[in-house]
């Protein structure tokens, strides 16, 4: 009996072994395949504890998780025969294990390669088909959506399912890029000496407009003053009239007053007049009555 146990340890080993040999555990994150002999016998194992054959059977064990494919930057011709060139990644995961494994055999690194061809292929299409306005405007939406379709179509040969494709940036070439930058540059100066031209119109437009008013407005304003001094004049006029025939010989003197003060004002004191000079009326009588 003793003899028995002195075995129990290494038979328990043997059997520990045996189990640990046909089980495998997959995770939340995995998928698996069981291969017996090089042929798959069983796919897509759910998360748990499964069985194996030791030796007759093998089992591979992939992450079913998203991937990122960052592939680099490529060269494109749009409809206008225009080259751009496209930075784009894709999101990926593994949808058939068994077809994942024979069309890759497991490989991340081939199936990159794979998917890299099939997506920069289905670019190439796309942008063969628009041009460079609608792949940079509201259009873009749509392209990624039309992207992700045709890439998720060619990548199930694979046994992968395409996630996401997205554009990152899409640049011009530099050979071209100087060329563009100088067309808009020449078309925004254009841009702006239309504006100039149109506000030196305007401009122009404002100071004639300007100098009419002012035309205007003195000629109104000299209409209103010569109305003004007519209308004085006549007031003046009237009154001078009106003075004269209520007494004629007082409106005389006072005129007569008026022409010594000027003739007398500058001092000389010689004058060549006939004494009955109509002049000298008034001083022909002493009373300062007229003749």
């Amino acid at each position: 009996m003793s003899k028995y146990k002195s075995f129990l340890p290494a038979l328990l080993a043997v059997l520990v072994l045996l189990i640990y040999a046909s089980t495998f555990v997959v995770n939340e994150w995995q998928t698996a395949i069981k291969l017996q002999l090089g042929s798959i016998v069983g796919s897509d194992y759910a998360p748990g504890l499964h069985f194996k054959v030791p030796i007759l059977q093998d089992v591979k064990i992939f992450d079913r998780r998203i991937q990122t494919l960052d592939a680099p930057p490529q060269r494109f011709l749009t409809v206008e025969k225009k080259d751009v060139i496209v930075d784009s990644y894709a999101k990926w995961r593994i949808s058939d294990p068994a077809q994942y494994f024979r069309s890759t055999g497991g490989n991340v690194s081939r199936t990159s390669r794979l998917l890299a061809e099939r997506i920069g292929s289905s670019l190439r299409d796309e942008f063969g088909k628009r041009t460079i306005q609608e792949v940079v405007s509201e259009d873009r939406t749509e392209l990624m959506e039309e992207l992700r379709k045709r890439s998720d179509l060619q990548a199930n040969e694979l046994g992968v399912e395409i996630v996401d494709v997205r554009v990152k940036k899409i640049d011009l070439p530099p050979e071209v890029s100087e060329s563009v930058y100088m067309r808009m540059r020449a078309e925004r100066e254009r841009v702006a000496s239309d504006l100039r031209a149109k506000g030196k119109e305007a401009a122009e437009r404002i100071r004639a407009d300007a100098d009419r008013q002012r035309t205007v407005m003195l000629a109104d304003a000299y209409k209103e003053s010569e109305q003004a001094r007519g209308e004085g004049d006549a007031k003046a006029t009237e009154i001078y009239a009106k003075a004269y025939t209520e007494d004629a010989d007082f409106y005389a003197f006072y005129r007569s007053l008026g022409a010594y003060r000027g003739a007398f004002h500058s001092g000389g004191d010689m004058m060549v007049l006939q004494p009955e000079s109509e002049f000298f009326r008034y001083f022909r009588s002493q009373s300062g009555e007229a003749p």
